[in-house]
Formats: C-alpha cells, structure tokens, sequence
C-alpha cells in the first residue's frame, strides 16, 4: 500500500472522524469498567503540519486550521479542539499555535485510562514504524504490522468486553466497499457489544448507497449515519465530503452530532452556504431529541 495519511492530516474527513472519536470514548469514560479501542488503519499517530508532505498539500487549512483559535459554540466541539490542543502546548482550543495534529491512535492514547487498552494495526511499514516510536512504550498499547481486517479476525473478541472498534481504509483497493461492509460484519458478531465506527468518503461515483445497504441488511439493531460536506455538488470524483458509519452508536450521540454539525458545516463549507451536514438513523429506534435530520 502506498497511502500516507500526513498528506491529508486534520482535513475536513478528520475533523468529522475525530469529533466522532473523542465523544464515542468520552462515553465510554463514564463508566468505571474498562474498555479496549481497536484501530484497524492506525496510520503514524501524530502528524507535522509543518512538514514537506502536509505543507504540499495543506489540506489542514480547509479543516482543523479554520476551527483554531475561534469560540467553539458548542460543547463537542469544545472537547476535540481541547484534544487536539493538548498536542501543541495549549489546555484549550486555540490557546496554541498549531503546529501538530493528532491522528486516531493519538486521540485514543491522551484519553485511555490506566487500565484501558489500545490495539493497532497498520500494514505500511515506515508508518508502522513510526507509531512504534510514539506508542510502542506505552504499556496499554500493542501494535501490530498487519492487515486491518486480518486483524478484526484474530484480535477479536478481546479479552475487554467494553470497547470501540475504528475503521478507516485509504480506499486503494479496489474490493474496499466490499472489505469495509464486510468488516463490520464480522467484527459485530465478533465483538457485538462494542461500538464499531466507519469513516468513508463522500464523492461522485462512490457506491454509497451500496455499501450502506449491505451493512443495514446484516441484521444489526442499531445503525447511526453521520455526514459533513463542505459543497453540496457531488458531480466530480474529488472528495467533497465524508460519513462516518456506526453500529451501536452511543446513548444520544445522535442529539450530540446534531448539535455540533451545523457549525463545522458552516465553518468548513467551501463557499458561504455551501456546507452540508446529516445525523440518520439506518436501522433502529430515533431518540427522541433527534429525528433524521439533514441541512
């Protein structure tokens, strides 16, 4: 494989995943048992923004640069910037320069207890390589070179029967709809009482509607589809936005995402307007402060 994330680090689709991440382990915090949080494409852990491969592309601009250093006008939002500032010298949002950006491993890492535990996977060697250097000491985390899905085989059920399971694909192979539904599947009769989330892009000719289909049929309770797009226009095939799919989503993470989303929506729009946000129900009950909802 041959994707590198640190050319796309604290874009739009990571601010919309990291939201997600950092309110799914805060609920899973609340309790005092612990819980496990397995990463399947785990990537580096924490990335330069001031590197050659982030300053190439500046995708951070559209993203995370655009939410620092402004009020945060609501609490979710609040918690990840206070997240993500705790890797640039600052306790709160937008008290520091931005100079790094917290990958999912990273994120996880500042929020797991002492007797919470992390798994990783990434197959890409030099950046399996550098998440060793960051989180190979660290005694709740093992970190395995290998195949994300392989590992959802092996490594599950863990031992830990409260947990998150993150999967977010660079989308290179040509069978990833398939691996990705199919991941799901297997990790929820694996795992089924933990809270499985899938990041996926939103662009033109993307089989969306199939993917989501395939895991709505699977015969799973509870199933949770959240977007951000920055532009309405899905005529090309660049990426205009991003969903995140989770089964077993946490109690009102639904009300939550309802409350955050039209913010980043029109904070990382690409033109005044132009933002787009969805919190929908697949499968199971609405709660009910927050119907399917889409602007």
């Amino acid at each position: 494989m041959n994707y590198r994330h640190a050319f796309h680090a604290g874009n739009p689709g990571d601010v919309l995943k990291h939201l997600v991440l950092v309110l799914c382990l805060e609920h899973l915090r609340r309790k005092a048992k612990p819980f496990v949080y397995l990463d399947t494409h785990a990537g580096r852990g924490l990335y330069d923004l001031a590197a050659d491969s982030a300053s190439r592309t500046e995708e951070h601009v559209a993203g995370i640069r655009r939410l620092w250093g402004r009020p945060p006008g609501d609490p979710s939002i609040a918690r990840y910037l206070e997240v993500v500032a705790g890797f640039n010298g600052g306790a709160k949002g937008g008290d520091a320069p931005l100079r790094h950006y917290p990958g999912s491993p990273a994120i996880a890492a500042a929020l797991l207890r002492a007797d919470d535990r992390m798994i990783l996977c990434e197959l890409h060697p030099e950046e399996c390589a550098a998440l060793r250097r960051q989180l190979g000491d660290d005694p709740r985390v093992a970190i395995h070179e290998r195949d994300g899905y392989e590992g959802l085989r092996a490594l599950l059920p863990p031992p830990i029967r409260r947990g998150l399971v993150l999967m977010d694909p660079p989308f290179e192979r040509a069978d990833e709809w398939d691996a990705l539904a199919e991941g799901l599947r297997l990790a929820h009769r694996r795992f089924a009482t933990a809270t499985l989330a899938a990041w996926y892009p939103v662009k033109g000719g993307a089989p969306l509607a199939g993917f989501e289909a395939a895991v709505a049929d699977a015969g799973i309770d509870k199933i949770l589809k959240v977007e951000l797009a920055t532009t309405g226009d899905r005529s090309g095939d660049r990426m205009v936005g991003s969903r995140v799919l989770l089964i077993n989503p946490p109690w009102r993470l639904d009300e939550a995402l309802c409350a955050a989303l039209p913010r980043l929506a029109r904070e990382l729009a690409s033109a005044p307007g132009e933002g787009q946000w969805a919190v929908e129900w697949l499968v199971g009950e609405r709660s009910a402060g927050a119907a399917s909802r889409r602007r």
